[in-house]
């Protein structure tokens, strides 16, 4: 049986991923930071089901602290390591810079140390970002495209993305880089556009809010669904030579785009109910990435499964139903509204 640790486990991503791997028979082992809070709610069905078994382990881990990581390592003694782990989140990294940069440096070189040090050949996966790119010009993306990040978020992962390769080309290691344009599920986080904007829309069907808030409708997109996405990075850790995949759909959408199609899906006009603010712009804004995976496809036999039609509906019907259990906790007084413009606000 194959072991893989997955960093980030509890993440968007952390799901799909070890869900794959579980599937695919795979030991996997994840980390998870301590805190007062359970943070496990995305994997909770993965770990009943296969937790009793010993199939899925959770180990309290933090990219920060080397030690940890280099006894993780040490004992478990894994196949393949999986590094999704990060301040994911590109406002928030503004707000935020040390520790976005921190997690998304240190962590990463932390994980490549003590994977030289194994005895074991231990293949790595660093998740790299299209946001790296910078998005000022209207060109497809490759891998030998070349970088400018906007962002503290985007800065680390360049660093993150440079070490991968140094390791791999000093040390002779199989690590591979994965630079992954969008990727949205009924799983994203609710803070990201695609999701406030699917969770809005199922509230407002549902009767319990009045609108929604964004920042800039104009900025372009690749978006994919992250299921079709943690496919290929774990084709990548099977290709017999490592190296730098960009995975992306080769279509890009602006969040009206994807506002207006989400809308639609409940046969309402996205204008009578979409507001902007200022304070939802970014300081340094990236204005327009599209993703050319042809190396992917002709190397690997990855491609997008999913379109973008249906990747926005898959997102509003499961927000629907998410809504409509929250409208009845509210009206048996079990529940109360904590999101922005809610009809009792």
């Amino acid at each position: 049986m194959s072991k893989a640790i997955i960093t980030g486990i509890t993440g968007q991503d952390g799901y799909y991923l070890s869900k794959l791997l579980l599937e695919k028979g795979y030991e996997v082992h994840g980390t998870i930071r301590r805190s007062s809070s359970f943070n496990t709610s995305r994997i909770e069905p993965l770990i009943s089901e296969y937790g009793k078994d010993n199939q899925l382990t959770l180990h309290y881990s933090d990219l920060l602290d080397s030690t940890s990581l280099n006894t993780l390592i040490m004992t478990i003694q894994p196949d393949e390591v999986y590094n999704l782990a990060a301040q994911s989140h590109v406002a928030v990294s503004f707000e935020n810079p040390v520790f976005t940069t921190q997690t998304g440096t240190l962590g990463s070189l932390a994980l490549l140390e003590s994977i030289r040090k194994s005895d074991k050949k231990i293949k790595f996966y660093q998740a790299s970002s299209s946001e790296m790119y910078g998005g000022k010009g209207k060109e497809k993306l490759n891998e030998e495209s070349l970088f400018d990040p906007r962002s503290p978020y985007a800065a680390s992962k360049v660093f993150a993305h440079n070490m991968t390769k140094i390791y791999r080309d000093s040390y002779n290691l199989f690590c591979v880089n994965g630079i992954l344009f969008n990727h949205e599920s009924p799983h994203r986080g609710e803070t990201f556009v695609t999701r406030k904007i699917s969770r809005a829309v199922g509230r407002i069907y549902s009767g319990i809010q009045n609108k929604v808030t964004l920042g800039n409708l104009e900025a372009s997109r690749d978006w994919g669904f992250a299921g079709d996405y943690v496919k290929g990075m774990w084709m990548m850790m099977q290709h017999d030579k490592a190296d730098d995949w960009v995975l992306a759909t080769g279509e890009t959408y602006t969040v009206k785009d994807y506002a207006r199609e989400a809308f639609k899906t409940v046969g309402l006009d996205w204008s009578e109910y979409i507001e902007t603010s200022e304070k939802y712009f970014r300081p340094n804004e990236v204005d327009y990435l599209l993703g050319d995976s042809s190396k992917a496809q002709n190397n690997l036999g990855w491609s997008p499964e999913t379109s973008f039609k249906d990747l926005v509906k898959l997102m509003v019907e499961s927000d629907i139903e998410l809504a409509t259990r929250e409208k009845v906790l509210i009206s048996e007084g079990l529940m109360q509204p904590t999101w922005e413009h809610s009809k009792d606000s």
